[in-house]
């Protein structure tokens, strides 16, 4: 999911650039364009998933140590510590989006118990539903102030990767979707909780074409 048209001119918020740590201001000066950062966060993200994606494959961590809400904050950390002083740490102030902050922990340390659970002692849902169920429910709670689209969306990609059978061909999901109804399909998923319809939509493609 790229950016807007004209994005890449559009200056900070002032309360935006109050955010920015130290390394950034050094690096970028007063009045970086979002496209500035926006360009510097993918390519940290980049790294961050070659790098997690090498831990699944190489047996060092497995799926149960991705489901668990201190493996989202310490991932949201990782993705963007380096640009901003929110990283790694759940909002405290209300968004127009997501659950009331005095709640985040507590639901998402739930959540994340949940999908445990199911994996492990139920058939109801493939690898492919499970990634997505982990994206959109952590998405409907949007812990964090900013970052939650694409730290959840790579939560998703690591939780499906190591969900699969390692002995067959492995897939990914192709995130260059529609976005109108991807929104559209997130806040249905936030009514019935069933992930299928997302999933359906999200397309897959083998890591090895």
């Amino acid at each position: 999911m790229g950016v807007e048209p004209g994005y890449g001119e559009t200056p900070l918020e002032p309360d935006e650039a109050d955010a920015l740590t130290l390394r950034a201001r050094l690096v970028f000066g007063d009045e970086p364009t979002k496209l500035d950062l926006y360009e510097t966060e993918e390519a940290i993200a980049d790294e961050v998933s070659v790098k997690l994606l090498a831990e699944i494959a190489s047996g060092a961590l497995g799926l149960g140590d991705r489901l668990t809400d201190t493996f989202l904050r310490d991932l949201h950390r990782q993705l963007y510590e380096e640009l901003w002083s929110w990283a790694g740490k759940y909002r405290t102030r209300e968004l127009s989006i997501g659950i009331d902050p005095l709640n985040i922990a507590v639901e998402l340390h739930a959540a994340f118990a949940t999908f445990r659970y199911r994996w492990e002692h139920t058939n109801d849902w493939t690898a492919r539903e499970l990634g997505i169920a982990v994206h959109a429910e952590t998405v409907r709670i949007h812990g964090f102030v900013d970052g939650n689209g694409r730290s959840t969306r790579m939560l998703a990609d690591l939780v499906f990767f190591a969900a699969q059978d390692p002995e067959s061909f492995v897939e990914d999901y192709d995130w260059n979707v529609d976005k109108r109804q991807y929104i559209s399909l997130l806040r249905r998923y936030d009514v019935s909780r069933d992930p299928g319809p997302l999933a359906a939509f999200i397309p897959v493609r083998r890591l090895d074409e």
